[in-house]
């Protein structure tokens, strides 16, 4: 039997074709509220794009970018020494060194690591070993909170001064400036320590209410980014921490954090991202542009 999910409900925008928009409603399962989705539907005039996406949690941990890699790479297996595996999304400077930067429950261990603890690549559950596979230390992270929704599930750690980086090894080439909102262009790309290079689409964008149920509990999240897979899944676990950038003019756009289990195309899940220039402003992080 299937364990009981508590009903919640999250709101945000969808793209429709033409450039219009519609209200995009995001449920845990539609039946607990069936009356209120039935007068959202009246209310919004049938403009309203609902799915049914069952629990979301951080894509934390279920090739070759779970070996071991120098220079590194983005993309590429890493995380804090208690963690399985996430992966490594970009290099950015901080205090005017080079960081790596992935989410909190990647680098942090979801708050329960501290300032100068030992990040490896690969992560644990793909062989890191410490000291051996030590390439930085824990030294920022937006703190997860309780009480209110979150922006952002992020944290940076500064590299070890032996370990080298290529901040350009996206597949097709180095990406370009970081956008400040969510893009006009639909169409978006990542590489994962799991999936690999992923294509999809912004299913919505602005969403605020999402649940996810973290191992430590559960947490809101607004303002976020909503993404499905071109073929199948756009990510799974272990992918957390990815960046997501356009298509066209390959600006990095979101950092992937959390997928649905349903809810996609082929009955596969949805992905989501913080909008990475709010987890850059809250790290006050700077992103490393191409040479």
């Amino acid at each position: 039997m299937r364990p009981e999910l508590e009903p919640w409900m999250g709101l945000g925008l969808a793209k429709r074709a033409e450039g219009t928009y519609s209200l995009a409603v995001r449920v845990t399962e539609a039946a607990p509220v069936g009356e209120v989705l039935a007068r959202v539907r009246e209310e919004a005039r049938e403009e309203v794009d609902i799915r049914e996406v069952g629990p979301i949690v951080p894509h934390r941990d279920t090739g070759d970018l779970r070996q071991r890699r120098r220079p590194l790479v983005p993309g590429c297996s890493v995380a804090h020494s208690d963690v399985t595996a996430g992966t490594l999304g970009a290099f950015v400077t901080l205090g005017g060194e080079p960081h790596l930067l992935s989410n909190n429950h990647v680098l942090a261990n979801s708050d329960q690591g501290r300032i100068g603890d030992t990040v490896l690549q690969p992560g644990p559950a793909d062989g890191g070993q410490n000291p051996r596979d030590r390439v930085a230390t824990l030294s920022a992270t937006v703190e997860l909170v309780t009480d209110r929704p979150n922006l952002v599930d992020t944290a940076a750690a500064r590299l070890t001064a032996e370990v080298s980086f290529d901040a350009t090894a996206y597949p097709g080439g180095a990406l370009g400036k970081p956008v400040s909102e969510a893009p006009a262009e639909d169409t978006v790309e990542k590489v994962g320590r799991t999936t690999g290079h992923t294509t999809g689409s912004i299913t919505a964008f602005e969403v605020d209410g999402l649940r996810i149920s973290y191992p430590e509990g559960t947490l809101t999240f607004d303002d976020q980014i909503e993404i499905s897979g071109d073929a199948g899944s756009f990510s799974s676990g272990g992918d957390s921490g990815s960046v997501i950038w356009t298509r066209g003019d390959r600006s990095p756009v979101g950092l992937l954090f959390a997928g649905s289990t349903r809810g996609g195309p082929d009955g596969t899940g949805l992905t989501y991202g913080n909008l990475l220039s709010t987890a850059l402003s809250e790290l006050g992080a700077t992103w490393i542009e191409s040479p």
